[in-house]
């Protein structure tokens, strides 16, 4: 239970404190492959040589995750944002429940064999297909298919979605070759394991907060019904695809293998699925697809009678799905949850494509809020096109409502995400993401005298780095890769470089020092509730202010 005390030394600020997500935007080298270096940001650039401006750890271990060779992403940024602690998070959960044997164990497990087995049928796995880490990662389905072969089960298909994102962008064929290989080496006479079907993770499958069902569709056409483009090989399939189209893994159309003219893989009466994604928020979709019964998001034609079951609760409130292998963690003591308490009035903002975040993840994996009256969500529609055609996205529209908000003096506490720098990041077009960051600039440029206008302050951050490294690098040499045509090889996933957090107070910054130390995301709530006027709770990560 969180202890609430309003602190002796300081009232704190009397207008409002706004925290600002720059999504996606890191501290990255100045250099050719830094699209925020390269950017013209007077607002920033004024921001980080007048304010103090601390630098924060936003991957690995600082967020939850296994290790600091694991790049943070939106999900876990936000959940430790709005926390104020660090939670081991899925890739850690999933990892640390196949090694205890836990997985093999549940309930899930078992009766998704059981299915199988008892009715001669065939085990499903769908997923990204990486080791990136930040969704799934594919030595968690290669322990799943040789424990499938321990307990007997005879089939097994895999549905894969190409990456390209968190790992490199035409890098599809260093798993699926050594993948076969896998697969070869496994099946016998009593195993059979196949690739069935195949597609981008932007083409088909992993929509997210209900903004492109079409996706979702496209892949149960694919996996489901088998409907699509066929093949005789994953190889082939990406080989061919991406020579027509020039596309980068994540973008390749949708895929079906095929023998003797009929797909290998359909999912039938009888079968058993999982989604071995364990982060939610694309995975949900899919998962209403397999699981609802008055389901009228597109026609599913045929609804086969299967088990489904994902690797994660993805969404804990709305049990979505009804099945699954690993329990989420329990985040708990949430910033929102001491606001609530305290009876302050706060609200949170986003464009559909992080709206989500500074709600659902920020307030510790909950869809509702904690108070009706107390909370305000805004969301502003994204537009359905890719976004390197309007880097901009629905930045201008964000600040139009942020401002309302903040002129309200209804608000004690707003928080807002720009989703500019991630989302633009991740096509991997330097000169989109550098128009997104300029784009991202001007809006703190309308923001802050409206902030003074109400004698706020505000902590302006990010989630994870995307946007300062475009190119990919040599680990060693630290030299740009390039690619056969001698351009730089295009980086799409996110950093592991920190990122800034600026304090921006003009009114009550003799009041308090900002203390240097090595902070990460999680230090942001404590500061936040100080700058409000209150104690921070024991349990969550200090402050990076120290009241006089």
């Amino acid at each position: 239970m969180i202890s609430l005390k309003k602190s002796e030394k300081f009232e704190g600020i009397s207008g409002p404190v706004v925290t600002i997500v720059m999504d996606g935007i890191g501290i990255g080298r100045e250099e050719a492959e830094n699209a925020v270096f390269k950017a013209n940001t007077p607002t920033l650039n004024m921001l980080m040589s007048k304010y103090p401006t601390l630098s924060l750890k936003a991957h690995g271990t600082a967020v939850g995750l296994p290790s600091d060779d694991d790049m943070g992403n939106s999900e876990v940024g936000h959940n430790a944002l709005g926390a104020g602690q660090v939670f081991a998070q899925g890739a850690k959960l999933v990892s640390n429940s196949i090694e205890s044997g836990k997985m093999f164990a549940s309930d899930t497990w078992k009766a998704l064999v059981s299915n199988v087995t008892k009715n001669g049928s065939t085990l499903h796995f769908i997923g990204l297909f990486s080791d990136g880490n930040v969704h799934s990662h594919i030595d968690h389905l290669k322990a799943m298919i040789v424990k499938a072969k321990e307990e007997k089960i005879a089939n097994v298909r895999i549905h894969i979605l190409l990456d390209g994102r968190d790992v490199g962008e035409t890098s599809a064929l260093e798993y699926i070759l050594p993948f076969e290989a896998f697969l070869s080496e496994l099946c016998d006479d009593s195993f059979d394991a196949k690739i069935a079907s195949g597609g981008g993770r932007m083409k088909i499958t992993m929509d997210r907060y209900e903004s492109d069902w079409s996706m979702v569709e496209r892949g149960w056409q694919t996996h489901v019904l088998g409907n699509g483009r066929y093949f005789s090989s994953a190889e082939e399939a990406v080989t061919t695809l991406r020579n027509e189209t020039g596309a980068i893994d994540q973008d390749i159309p949708a895929f079906v293998i095929a023998k003797d003219g009929k797909a290998v893989g359909t999912i039938e009466d009888g079968d058993s699925v999982i989604f071995y994604n364990f982060r939610g928020d694309r995975s949900i979709e899919i998962s209403k697809a397999f699981d609802s019964v008055e389901f009228d998001k597109f026609d599913r034609v045929r609804t086969p009678d299967v088990m489904f079951a994902g690797m994660l609760e993805y969404d804990g409130d709305l049990h979505i799905p009804k099945n699954y292998l690993v329990a989420p963690p329990e985040i708990s003591n949430t910033m929102s949850e001491y606001l609530v308490g305290c009876g302050i009035y706060s609200a949170a903002i986003s464009e559909t494509q992080k709206y989500g975040h500074v709600t659902y993840f920020w307030n510790g994996n909950r869809s509702g809020k904690f108070d009706e009256e107390l909370e305000t969500f805004i969301e502003i529609p994204s537009d359905v096109i890719p976004f390197e055609q309007r880097p901009w996205m629905k930045c201008a529209e964000i600040t139009d409502e942020l401002i309302k908000l903040i002129r309200s003096r209804k608000y004690k506490y707003i928080r807002v995400n720009y989703p500019n720098g991630d989302m633009v990041g991740h096509t991997g077009n330097i000169d989109a993401t550098q128009i997104s960051v300029e784009a991202l600039d001007i809006q703190l440029a309308r923001l802050l005298p409206v902030i003074d206008e109400m004698n706020g302050a505000a902590i302006i951050t990010a989630d994870h780095g995307n946007a300062d490294e475009m190119f990919e690098t040599d680990k060693k040499s630290g030299k740009i890769k390039l690619g056969p045509d001698g351009r730089p090889k295009s980086k799409t996933s996110h950093t592991l470089n920190p990122v800034p957090c600026i304090i921006y107070d003009n009114f009550c910054a003799d009041k308090y020092d900002v203390v240097p130390g090595n902070y990460g995301l999680s230090n942001v709530a404590a500061t936040t509730v100080n700058l409000l006027g209150y104690e921070a709770p024991d349990m969550w990560d200090p402050s990076m202010i120290n009241v006089k």
